[in-house]
């Protein structure tokens, strides 16, 4: 088979070997009457990790977001959420469809919420008013950035909240990366916000889940939630056991992710008109456009799929590069060269 250097996305990893053989001698029951051992040993470990009194095993990162909004708003209130954030553009319209919540988005330039600019948006109640009941904000802050939220600010959004008796959900899919990168417990991290959820897919480089975790009232009425939108799963526990090694040994990759993130970054900035700002690389993310070439970005990466080397169209100038689990540091410098040889040629 062909090997393709795959930039498009940490999600397009695969298992280790250890998570291969995890799943194969996982033992399993039915997780829907609670007894499949190994996902409940994956979710207490997951409300150790975020400092949560407990954790849901659920599908994916879209589907713990779209528990945690259904379990914290009503119908025809109003969630505060990122205008870059995952949960407001890629989540296939689900606030509105699911909860039936309305939005008010924030803009986060940089990974920074504007405190100030979010107290005015805060509604209370009215005779006219969709209350606010839920802020939702994101770490590392994404949409083809993965941005580190600075420490101080989420725990000013969970301040201003508090005063507000408003509920913070943290989408966290990535927040593993943030800790790494920010040399920060993910506990201390989470420590204000009231839910949080994060991915076994991305940096951590499990097949299969994520993790929604918050108190324990919380936690039960989120699993009712699961059930009610077919989540629930009956033996499995060998898709939780690649999760259970995930943690246990995949933090260290994410530095190298970041490591090869710089290299990458840097090697393309340097590269004559094509556009990359490095210090916008926070993590395992980095951005590019070709704006001031004479191509177009479909052609662009048209050329690098011929090379075998697959990246995201972003925007109509622009791409991005993910680093991750099965990239090896020859693999960037290949793509380096590509990229080079390709505007060469114009």
């Amino acid at each position: 088979m062909k090997r393709f250097i795959d930039l498009r996305s940490d999600t397009v990893t695969q298992p280790s070997q250890e998570m291969r053989d995890a799943m194969h001698k996982a033992v399993v029951g039915d997780d829907i009457m609670g007894e499949d051992p190994t996902v409940r040993k994956l979710e207490i470990m997951s409300a150790d990790i975020t400092g949560k009194e407990d954790a849901l095993f659920v599908t994916s990162g879209t589907m713990g977001n779209q528990i945690a909004v259904m379990a914290l708003a009503n119908r025809g209130e109003e969630v505060i959420v990122g205008d870059t954030s995952h949960i407001y553009n890629l989540e296939a319209g689900a606030l509105a469809a699911l909860s039936q919540v309305q939005t008010r988005a924030i803009e986060v330039p940089n990974g920074v919420y504007d405190i100030r600019k979010m107290e005015e948006l805060i509604q209370a109640d009215g005779i006219q008013n969709a209350r606010t009941s839920l802020i939702c904000i994101e770490n590392t802050n994404n949409l083809n950035a993965g941005f580190v939220v600075p420490l101080e600010n989420i725990n000013a959004v969970c301040e201003l909240a508090k005063e507000n008796n408003i509920p913070v959900h943290l989408d966290g899919a990535r927040i593993f990366n943030a800790a790494v990168a920010s040399k920060t417990p993910v506990k201390e991290i989470t420590r204000n916000v009231d839910t949080v959820m994060f991915a076994l897919t991305k940096g951590l480089a499990a097949p299969f889940g994520a993790i929604l975790a918050g108190n324990k009232d919380f936690i039960a009425k989120a699993r009712w939630m699961k059930q009610r939108i077919g989540g629930g799963f009956r033996q499995a526990g060998f898709l939780a056991a690649p999760g259970i090694v995930a943690l246990n040994a995949m933090s260290p990759q994410l530095e190298v992710d970041h490591k090869h993130a710089q290299i990458l970054g840097h090697g393309l900035s340097k590269i004559n008109k094509l556009k990359v700002d490095t210090s916008r690389i926070h993590t395992n993310i980095i951005t590019g456009s070709v704006e001031d070439l004479p191509i177009t970005i479909d052609n662009f990466l048209e050329k690098l799929l011929h090379m075998s080397i697959k990246a995201k169209k972003i925007s109509n100038k622009s791409f991005r590069m993910v680093t991750h689990y099965g990239i090896e540091e020859r693999d960037l410098h290949e793509v380096i060269k590509a990229v080079g040889d390709i505007i060469d040629e114009l």
